[in-house]
């Protein structure tokens, strides 16, 4: 299936619809369950996640379907801002005992700079040895639709890209940066389906910073209904039917939501037209620029 699950919530109180909180570990272990039994296989998760990687070592079985990807914070470290592979290695290291694992199959960077930043050749001298040591399947990094993908490809050869597209955000794809990664090898997986949830609130819902998109998420929720979607459903729709789009990295607050998702992925049509909702505010489609209180970033 190309769905895969994000884990930032098995972690973290994270989604600026997520009213419930952390998702306790006996709602996780449902949660993998049943996102095994309907053939989902990636699990996305982070260091910076909070629990999440060790809640996953603690509850996914020494065999287990999942391909594990992981993503390693900043490394560039200390004052100077500079790359030491012996703290970059420490740092692998805490993540895949948390895990309980010897490898992933995917390890990315949490942020490009450090690719783009003078380290950047020893910076992947570094996942170069790390894939070739067997430790990682395949090497890449997270990135913002305001990051530049081409010099990133251009310079590395990188395997993996993770990327922010939804029926807003379609800025990687209408430039065709995403096409030009795959074209160049690299899988695509692309995430903020539903930009933290946004995308599925109700106008009565909405925190007091998006009342100035309230129009736009209204049309969006409106031109759902008019198709007999549920929102989520019309969502998925864009992201299912990209060609670009290898996996699409979903989150769910526990095993209820999960199958409501799965069930919609399953309804998403073909032929939509979602060009009309294209968005270029980097404060409504970047939630790291977002002001809420209490405040959510990525």
């Amino acid at each position: 299936m190309k769905l895969g699950l994000g884990t930032v919530q098995f972690g973290l109180d994270y989604g600026v619809s997520n009213r419930n909180g952390k998702t306790p570990p006996h709602e996780v272990r449902r949660m993998l369950e049943m996102a095994a039994a309907n053939g989902i296989r990636i699990l996305d998760t982070a260091a910076i996640y909070g629990e999440s990687e060790a809640i996953l070592g603690a509850l996914l079985p020494q065999r287990h379907p999942f391909e594990v990807i992981t993503k390693l914070p900043s490394l560039l470290a200390g004052p100077k801002r500079r790359f030491e592979p012996a703290e970059a290695d420490r740092l692998l290291e805490r993540s895949l005992a948390r895990l309980r694992c010897d490898a992933v199959h995917g390890l990315l960077l949490h942020r490009p700079d450090d690719l783009l930043s003078a380290w950047g050749d020893e910076v992947m001298d570094w996942l170069m040895r790390i894939k070739g040591e067997g430790r990682a399947g395949k090497i890449g990094v997270s990135v913002y639709a305001e990051d530049d993908l081409d010099s990133l490809m251009s310079r590395y050869p990188l395997d993996l890209i993770q990327a922010p597209v939804n029926v807003f955000d379609q800025r990687l794809v209408q430039s065709g940066a995403l096409q030009r990664c795959r074209n160049r090898g690299a899988e695509i997986h692309v995430r903020s389906v539903f930009l933290q949830g946004l995308l599925l609130m109700e106008p009565s819902e909405l925190p007091a910073y998006f009342h100035r998109y309230a129009d736009r998420l209204a049309k969006f929720g409106q031109f759902a209904r008019q198709q007999g979607l549920a929102p989520a459903a019309a969502a998925l729709a864009y992201v299912r039917n990209l060609p670009e789009a290898d996996a699409i990295i979903v989150g769910a607050n526990d095993h209820v939501q999960l199958l409501q998702l799965i069930d919609a992925f399953g309804q998403s049509p073909d032929g939509l037209d979602f060009a009309p909702f294209a968005e270029t505010d980097p404060a409504l489609l970047n939630p790291s620029r977002w002001v809420l209180e209490p405040s959510v970033a990525t």
